[in-house]
């Protein structure tokens, strides 16, 4: 069915100075050498109004500082539909780079927040209105690859893209994820491919991290964790189309 791996690159980084004093940051290693014929270039984060802002943030903040060290990848936020401002759940106040219905993102991340408590405003209500679920399906279907931070999980469940996979997702959700059709595994990250899943809020940056390695390379991903002072922790889950 799978097989679990632990957390954690392998690459290195080499820092140095310009002649006029400007700082280097060379990645090493056989990934750094290698250009990548195929691969993400885009990633959209959905947001919406009761999102949880470690679970789209984190990973933004991950991508962004991939690409710093190599990946090119453009990396938005998302509204799920037209809106200037989204308001996260604990009041932190986005602008979104566009609605998501503008972009077929590479990589589509749909956020949490909200589902444990079924709040007016968040993911149970998303999932509940149906728009972001059906919008996911339609990416999927379109060939993006889809990750669910947290609850973020439960709509690629609403979507149906979880039916008979692994996934995983907030302890506090566990048992909504069991009364579905999907295989819910102990895991920090669940990698099945073009479905990816996480568990609770902190384990979007490990999903992150994890992507960069797998897109990317170990170095990429070893060069990002440095410059956060970041660990990822706890276990991949890997399907069997991973």
């Amino acid at each position: 069915m799978g097989h679990t791996c632990p957390l954690g690159g392998v690459g290195k980084e080499r820092s140095g100075q310009l002649s006029d004093g400007t700082e280097t940051r060379t990645i090493t290693g056989l990934f750094a050498a290698v250009s990548r014929v195929v691969g993400m270039d885009t990633v959209a984060i959905a947001c919406f109004d009761g999102f949880d802002e470690l679970d789209a943030i984190g990973p933004y903040e991950v991508f962004e500082n991939a690409a710093r060290f190599g990946a090119s990848w453009d990396v938005t936020l998302r509204s799920v539909r037209e809106s200037d401002i989204v308001t996260a759940s604990h009041g932190l106040r986005v602008e979104p780079d566009g609605p998501l219905a503008d972009v077929v993102p590479d990589l589509l991340v749909v956020a949490g927040g909200g589902w444990n408590d079924r709040n007016e405003a968040g993911v149970w209500t998303e999932a509940e209105r149906g728009d972001l679920p059906e919008a996911v399906a339609a990416a999927h279907d379109r060939g993006t690859t889809v990750a669910g931070v947290c609850t973020g999980g439960m709509v690629l469940s609403r979507a149906g893209l979880l039916d008979g996979r692994p996934a995983v997702t907030h302890g506090g959700a566990i048992e909504d994820l069991r009364a579905t059709d999907a295989t819910v595994v102990d895991a920090r990250v669940v990698d099945d491919g073009d479905v990816l899943t996480c568990g609770g809020v902190t384990s979007g940056l490990d999903l992150a991290v994890h992507l960069v390695e797998r897109e990317w390379s170990a170095d990429v991903a070893t060069a990002v964790c440095e410059e956060m002072e970041y660990e990822p922790r706890g276990d991949v889950f890997r399907g069997e189309l991973a």
